[in-house]
C-alpha cells in the first residue's frame, strides 16, 4: 500500500456514516466499478441474524436490540470472511442512517410544545444529569471524554439510536469499536431492566399518572420500552410517557450538533487524522429534522407513521447486528468493568433526577 493509499484509508477508517471529506481530491485515475453482488453475503447474514433476534423478541420477550447485539457477537466469526465485509459495512452505515431519519415521522413540533415549560425544564435537567454523570464516571475510571459523551448522550436521548448517531461525530479514532459495541450492550440491558422495574417503582412511591409517565418517559433509554412502561402503568401515563420520550428523540439533532462542537475541543484528533472533516450537522440529522417538520405541517395517515416506525426499527436492528458482527470480541473482553461505569452512572443519574423532579415539581 502506497503512502497516499494509506493516508486515504486512515482518513476513512472511522467514517461510519460516509460523512468525512478529504482535504485533497481523489486520485485522477477512476476506480473500477464493483458489482452490486458484493453486498449480498454480508447483507444476507445480517438479515438472517436480525430475523432471529426479532423472533426471540416476539416469542420470549427479549429486547430486540439486545437480541440483535448478542446474536451479532455470536456470529462474529462470519466477519472473518472478506466476502461479508462490504455488505456488513453498508448495512451498519446506511441502515443506521435510514433508521434514524424515519424516526422523524414519530415526532411533531406540536408534541414538543404541548409538553409544557415545567416538564420540559425537568427533562432538560434529567438529560444534563445523565451526561455529567457519564463524564464524571469516565474521568474517575481513567477513560477519555469521548467515552463519557457517548454513554451520557445515548442515555439522555434514545439509547442505541443516539449512540449510533453520536458515534458518527466521535469516530473510531477516539473510541474503539469494541467500546462502542459494549456501550450498546449495556444500554440495551439497562433499558430492559428499567422496563421491568420502573412501573413497579412508581406504584410503590404512589406516583400520580402524570408523575409516573414523566418518570418512565424521561429516564428509560429505548423508545419502545419507555412508551411500553408508561402504558403498563395506565393509558394516561402512557400518553404522558410518549410525549416526554418523543421530545427526547426530537432533541437528537441539537445534541449531535453540540457534541460535534464540544468533542473537537475536548478530544482533538492527532495531526495525522485532521485531513478528514466531519460536518457540524450530518446529512442524516438534517433529513431527520426535515421529516419532523413535514410531520408537523402535514397530517399523515396513521398507517404511514406505523409503517415508518416498523421500517425504522428494522433498519436500526440490521445496523446494530451488523456492527456487532464486525466487532473484535477479543478487544471487547479486554475492556473490563471500567467500560461499563459511564452508562451505569448515566442511568442512575437520570433515574435519580427524574424521581426528584417528579416528586417536587409535578
Amino acid at each position: 500500500m502506497t503512502g497516499r493509499q494509506r493516508a486515504d484509508f486512515d482518513a476513512y477508517a472511522g467514517d461510519l456514516f460516509g460523512e468525512l471529506v478529504l482535504a485533497e481530491t481523489a486520485p485522477a485515475t477512476p476506480l473500477a466499478r464493483k458489482p452490486l453482488t458484493r453486498f449480498v453475503p454480508g447483507f444476507a447474514i445480517a438479515a438472517i441474524a436480525s430475523a432471529a433476534a426479532a423472533w426471540l423478541s416476539q416469542n420470549y420477550g427479549v429486547p430486540v436490540i439486545l437480541a440483535g447485539l448478542l446474536l451479532g457477537l455470536a456470529l462474529n466469526f462470519a466477519a472473518g470472511d472478506p466476502r461479508t465485509h462490504d455488505g456488513l459495512d453498508a448495512v451498519s452505515r446506511h441502515g443506521l442512517r435510514l433508521g434514524i431519519v424515519l424516526l422523524g415521522l414519530q415526532v411533531t413540533l406540536m408534541q414538543v410544545g404541548a409538553m409544557g415549560v415545567v416538564p420540559f425544564a425537568g427533562l432538560a435537567l434529567v438529560m444534563a444529569a445523565a451526561v455529567m454523570a457519564a463524564q464524571l464516571a469516565a474521568r474517575l475510571t481513567g477513560q477519555g471524554p469521548s467515552v463519557g459523551l457517548l454513554a451520557g448522550g445515548a442515555t439522555a436521548i434514545c439509547g442505541a439510536s443516539a449512540a449510533l448517531a453520536l458515534y458518527g461525530v466521535i469516530g473510531r479514532e477516539r473510541i474503539e469499536q469494541a467500546q462502542f459495541t459494549l456501550t450498546l450492550v449495556i444500554l440495551a440491558a439497562a433499558s430492559a431492566i428499567a422496563l421491568a422495574t420502573y412501573p413497579a417503582l412508581t406504584t410503590a412511591l404512589a406516583f400520580s399518572e402524570a408523575q409516573a409517565g414523566f418518570l418512565v418517559g424521561a429516564s428509560i433509554h429505548d423508545v419502545a420500552q419507555a412508551i411500553g412502561a408508561g402504558f403498563a402503568i395506565s393509558d394516561s401515563a402512557g400518553a404522558q410517557a410518549t410525549v416526554v420520550k418523543l421530545t427526547r428523540v426530537a432533541l437528537l439533532a441539537p445534541l449531535v450538533t453540540l457534541a460535534a462542537l464540544w468533542i473537537a475541543r475536548a478530544h482533538p484528533l492527532p495531526a495525522s487524522a485532521r485531513a478528514a472533516r466531519v460536518p457540524l450537522m450530518p446529512s442524516f440529522i438534517l433529513a431527520f429534522l426535515a421529516l419532523v417538520v413535514i410531520n408537523s405541517l402535514i397530517s399523515l395517515p396513521e398507517a404511514v407513521a406505523a409503517s415508518a416506525l416498523v421500517a425504522s426499527k428494522t433498519m436500526l436492528l440490521l445496523a446494530v447486528t451488523a456492527t456487532a458482527m464486525r466487532t473484535r470480541t477479543d478487544l471487547l473482553l479486554e475492556l473490563g468493568w471500567r467500560s461499563v461505569m459511564p452508562v451505569l452512572a448515566a442511568t442512575l443519574a437520570s433515574l435519580g433526577a427524574a424521581l426528584v423532579f417528579a416528586q417536587v415539581a409535578l
